[in-house]
This record gives structure tokens, sequence and C-alpha cells, in this order.
């Protein structure tokens, strides 16, 4: 069977709860039955709004034998934005616990999604059935996972894997980097994304290695971090460079030197903060490591042996072959005669057997990213005569917070959609905790206090709050291309030339 029913244990460090393998093979066939009884089947889709718990592993397992593709979805966004997934994917069932507020779902059962509160689910005992009372209806090349990059407000962009896809990514990771180092692995990413879910999760646990499962991004977890780790003898964690911030201020380092090899992803990783996490943890095997949702997530990271950090460093391919080309153009045929020299600056594009089915009804959006089964990052780097990769830039408009990536689009299509809007433009701008922020460029019909401030309410009523802008800027017009397109670069050079709306002023209660 491909979906492993030995599983290592599930741990909560914070509440204490545990699972051990046979308690979780009981609890999935308990859960299986409970979801196929809601009339889940093969080729449906279910959405799960809670995830960093034991029961949310569970209900992954219980989807896949069901036949089910899993779509986890963000707790933070909006009844707006969870309703505007739910219309473009239609899933039979949408999974939530007790944190999950009514006003948030009651427009859900207007679509048609039945809505089921699993706090209560459990069973009692840790008996382990015998393997004919299981009955899966997962196949290889059924689609198994659904993840957002964008698209919660506008049209959805979800990246679709196969479980061939997601087991050629852990069989690739397992070769590359062995399972010892990630014997007890702690989670503290969220797990609705590629990173922390394919990757930090379900490559050691459905491998028989231990997952310990924080809060994601947890204050208390990051505060208390040297004391986890030694409390929980951890030998792996993954993280964001954003994480280390706190971390490092804030907790003691490990004493028991347990902690064997560091993960970071997801954002730029600076030579300096390299170090110091290096130092911190006591080992040298801090990994930089590179991923996308749409290649499974890690395709890249720095297991060369003995290595000084530099910015921009990657290393080598991960299960995948990655080349630097001279054209970036994914209608032209893929031709690698065009390939960059070594240390020769191109774009960055991958082959690789875990790459996604495709963006969920969107061919086109599909076929400018995929050539001949390569996939274009959007990335610029080089590869030197090592064969280890740097990333010297992008160009994709994605905004990275702190390891969440936002895209601009989301947050144009709300704020198109008030009435006094003229013009909109988000961008990124510098952050000296998340990296990259969000500002707006925007052109509107009336500008006075009143205004602003009925849009900030339509704002907040439509994105989740870290997708709000903390930079408005006011404009008469917004510079466009010569094929009249908004040029989200000349819309930042020209902002960043004037103040930003003093928002805290303006929104003040009179």
């Amino acid at each position: 069977m491909f979906i492993d029913l030995a599983p290592g244990r599930l741990v909560e460090p914070l509440s204490g709860r545990a699972w051990n393998s046979r308690e979780i093979v009981a609890r999935v066939i308990a859960r299986m039955q409970r979801l196929q009884s809601e009339g889940l089947g093969h080729g449906d889709r279910v959405f799960v709004l809670y995830g960093n718990k034991l029961e949310f592993f569970v209900d992954v397992l219980a989807a896949w034998h069901s036949g089910a593709s899993l779509v986890p979805i963000d707790s933070r966004l909006t009844s707006f934005e969870i309703e505007n997934l739910a219309r473009a994917v239609e899933p039979r069932l949408l999974l939530v616990d007790s944190s999950a507020g009514a006003a948030a779902l009651s427009g859900l059962t207007v679509l048609g999604v039945r809505v089921l509160d699993t706090t209560a689910w459990d069973i009692a005992g840790d008996s382990h059935p015998t393997a004919g009372r299981i009955r899966s209806h997962a196949r290889l090349d059924n689609e198994a996972l659904m993840l957002f990059t964008s698209g919660s407000t506008g049209v959805p962009k979800g990246v679709v894997h196969t479980h061939r896809s997601l087991r050629a990514r852990w069989i690739a990771l397992k070769d590359a980097l062995g399972l010892a180092a990630f014997r007890r692995t702690l989670c503290l990413l969220p797990t609705h994304f590629g990173h922390g879910l394919i990757c930090n999760s379900l490559f050691p646990w459905l491998a028989g290695q231990d997952l310990f499962i924080a809060p994601p991004f947890s204050t208390e977890c990051l505060m208390r971090l040297g004391w986890l780790i030694d409390e929980h003898k951890i030998t792996f964690l993954s993280s964001v460079p954003s994480m280390w911030g706190l971390a490092l201020k804030a907790s003691k380092p490990p004493a028991a030197r347990s902690l064997r090899r560091v993960h970071c992803g997801s954002a730029p990783l600076s030579s300096l903060l390299w170090r110091q996490i290096q130092e911190w943890a006591g080992t040298k095997e801090v990994f930089n490591a590179y991923g996308i949702t749409e290649t499974g997530s890690w395709v890249a990271g720095t297991s060369v042996g003995d290595f000084v950090p530099e910015d921009g460093l990657i290393g080598v391919p991960w299960g995948s072959v990655i080349r630097t080309l001279k054209s970036a153009d994914p209608h032209a045929p893929f031709d690698p005669d065009t390939q960059c020299r070594a240390a020769e600056t191109g774009y960055i594009w991958i082959n690789t057997p875990a790459l996604m089915q495709g963006y969920y009804r969107q061919p086109e959006l599909t076929a400018q990213v995929i050539s001949g089964g390569w996939f274009y990052t959007g990335d610029i780097g080089v590869v030197d005569d090592r064969g280890w990769l740097y990333l010297k830039g992008r160009e994709r408009e994605e905004i990275n917070k702190g390891g969440t990536k936002i895209y601009p689009a989301d947050i144009d299509a709300v704020v198109e959609q008030f009435e006094l809007t003229k013009e909109v433009c988000a961008f990124a701008v510098a952050d000296p905790l998340y990296g990259q922020n969000i500002a707006m460029a925007v052109v509107l019909k009336d500008e006075n206090s009143a205004t602003i401030r009925a849009l900030h309410d339509w704002m907040k009523r439509r994105l989740a709050e870290f997708k709000m802008p903390v930079r408005w800027y006011a404009l008469d017009s917004l510079p466009r291309n010569s094929r009249g397109k908004i040029s989200r670069k000349e819309v930042e050079d020209r902002c960043m030339a004037r103040s930003p709306l003093d928002l805290r002023s303006i929104l003040r209660t009179e």
C-alpha cells in the first residue's frame, strides 16, 4: 500500500496529547467510516479548516483512503475568502473544529457544502485492526492534495498534486537525506501550505518517524524553543527566517545536543542569520532548503558536506534536475541547448517526478509555467562549476511576508470591487521583521478620510488580516507600460518618492 498505515507517533508537546501508531490506525478507520457515511467518496474534495493538531493528520489519511482529495484551508481567511474558494472547488464536505466561528461558515450551507464539526469525533480503545478491515480507495494517479497559492478573492490558483507526485517527493527526500535526522521531527509551520505539510510533516511521519506538532509560528513555542527541543529530544525541525528573530532573542539554546539538523526555507536566508542559527542550534547542518508548492516543496538544499554560509546559496538538487536557461518563455519548445554556462545568470527550470498535475481548472495558466515536463520557477539564479545552485532574484510578483506568500492580485481584486475605487496596485515593501510587507497604491473617485475609512472597512471584511496592506499611497493615476498594463515596479518607484497616508490618524475614532 503506497499510503503508509504504520506511521510514526503524533505528539502535541504543548497539550501533552500523543497517539501511537496503533491508535492512529484505529482512528483513521473510524473517521473513514464517519466521512463515508456523510457521502464522501472517490473523486470528492474535502476542505479542512484546521491544522497543526493530531486530528488533522488522521483526517488526511481518512480522506485519502476514502478516495477523496484533501484541501487544507488557512483558518485565518475571512468568510468571503472561504466562500470564494468553495464556489470554485465545490467540496463535498468542510471539516471544522470548535475554533471555527459560526459567522464565517454561514454562507457555505447556501452553496450546498456540508459543514461538519469534528470536535467530538473519537473512538475508544487503541486496538490495531486487522488488514482486512480497511479497503483503501486511493489510487496513485488520483488527485490527493490541492494547495491554494493565490486567488482567495479572485480566480483561485489551486496547485493539484496526485498521490504519485507526493510519493515521488518523499522517495526523493529519503534517497537524498535519509531518515536518521528526522527521527523526532518538530513542526512549527502551518500545515495548509507545502513546506509545513508535505515536507516538514508528512515526509517523516509517513516514513515511520515521530512527529511533534505545535501551533504555527507560536510565540510561546519560539520563546521556549530550546527547552522544547531538549524536553522532547527533537532531532529535526524546519523553519522560515522570520521565526528566528524571536527565537534567537528569547530562547536559550538547546543543551542536550539532540538536534541534528535544521532546515530554513520559503524566504531568503542571509549568511549572517544562517551562522547565528548554526551557533544557537549547535549543529552545522543548518540547510537552506529551496522548494516550490508546484514541485512538492523541497527540491534542493545545502546537503553538500562542509560549506560556508553565503547569501543566496541553495546547494544541490534533491531528486530533481535543475537548469538555468537563457529563456523564460514557456511557450517556446524547451531547449536544453540554451542552458547557461557555469556561473552565468539565467532563469531557473526544474524537472522532477514530483511536479504538480497542474493548476485546478486553469490549463492556460499551467501552460505558462510547464513546457515539456519542465517547470519554470520564476526565479533567477546561477549554477556554479560544482553544480551548486545560487538564487539571484525573482521575477514572480508574490510578496514573501516572513515565509507566507501573498499575491498582490488577491488584494487588487478586493479593492477593485469597492465602488469608489478607480485603480489599485498592491506591491511589496521592505520590512525589518518579515523581510517584506504589503503596500498599496490606490486612485479613488473621492479622496477623503471618510472614503478611506469605508475602504478600510470593506477590505477588513474580505481580506485576512495578514493580507491587509500596512502602507497606503493615494495617487492621481497609476503608471502603465506600453501595452497599457499597470507596472508594479513603476508604481513602487513612484510611491517611494512620497509619504504614505497617515492611516492611524485617519482611522482613529472621532
